[in-house]
């Protein structure tokens, strides 16, 4: 059984401060969200978690191993690089999206994204140290069968672009509705999804769905680890052996 620890990132008071005292200009917007993303994901990174850009104003993190400690000084941190400030809200489940929503209503509670008194929030709670196992969390990366050879080296990039977002959104949209999980494009055809206890004839459904729905095909490595790095990297390696074998659906874990 997983029991995944999710902390979602929202910027505090985010949408008046861009456009006070004046709008902002875009570029300089767009600057500032992808440097925090590359410092969150840095942060998060080097205490084994994983985070994912979503919206950038919203991030959500795969944090488990992270206390409400390291919470807290990723606030601090980005307090004293950014002009902005960060709220936490963290939450375990057994279900990814169901700790998203657990986390999500923490931060709704304690008030709206624009409240200018709301600031630097920091609730939830993280799985004790005790409490952790070598199966909590269960990732799944996967890829396009051939991208390169079907769209990059054929299609212009806007084309190529849209082909991979049908391939994303269709498996997005699955992925959370009949398992619970959270999918996250992650660059170039790659798609890493933060998952509830799966077996292969379910990621091989997400698969089938996926081609019938927009012609998109995909293959999948899972990974099973205490922490949301290790996890990661056996999906990795379990991508490699699809790669490898042509096969659609690896694991690397035991009792796959």
């Amino acid at each position: 059984m997983t029991n995944t620890q999710v902390t979602l990132i929202q910027i505090d008071n985010y949408g008046p401060w861009t456009v006070t005292p004046e709008p902002r200009r875009e570029v300089d917007l767009q600057t500032l969200q992808s440097r925090l993303y590359a410092d969150l994901s840095q942060l998060f990174g080097n205490r084994d978690g994983y985070i994912f850009f979503s919206r950038f104003d919203n991030m959500i993190a795969v944090s488990n191993g992270l206390s409400v400690e390291d919470h807290a000084r990723i606030q601090e941190s980005v307090r004293n690089r950014y002009p902005v400030t960060v709220s936490l809200s963290v939450a375990t489940g057994t279900s990814p999206i169901q700790a998203l929503e657990d986390a999500t209503s923490q931060l709704q509670d304690a008030g709206s994204a624009q409240d200018k008194t709301r600031k630097e929030i920091l609730r939830g709670r993280t799985i004790d140290e005790q409490f952790r196992t070598e199966t909590d969390v269960q990732l799944a990366h996967f890829d396009v069968n051939d991208a390169t050879g079907q769209y990059t080296d054929r299609l212009n990039e806007f084309d190529t672009f849209i082909n991979i977002e049908q391939g994303y959104a269709e498996l997005m949209r699955y992925m959370r509705e009949e398992n619970g999980a959270l999918s996250f494009f992650v660059g170039g055809d790659n798609i890493i999804a933060v998952c509830p206890d799966m077996d292969e004839a379910a990621y091989q459904d997400a698969i089938d769905h996926v081609r019938e729905a927009v012609n998109v095909e995909l293959k999948v490595g899972v990974g099973r680890a205490r922490s949301p790095q290790d996890a990661g990297m056996a999906a990795k390696h379990a991508l490699e052996t699809c790669r490898a074998t042509g096969s659609a659906v690896e694991f690397d874990f035991e009792n796959a």
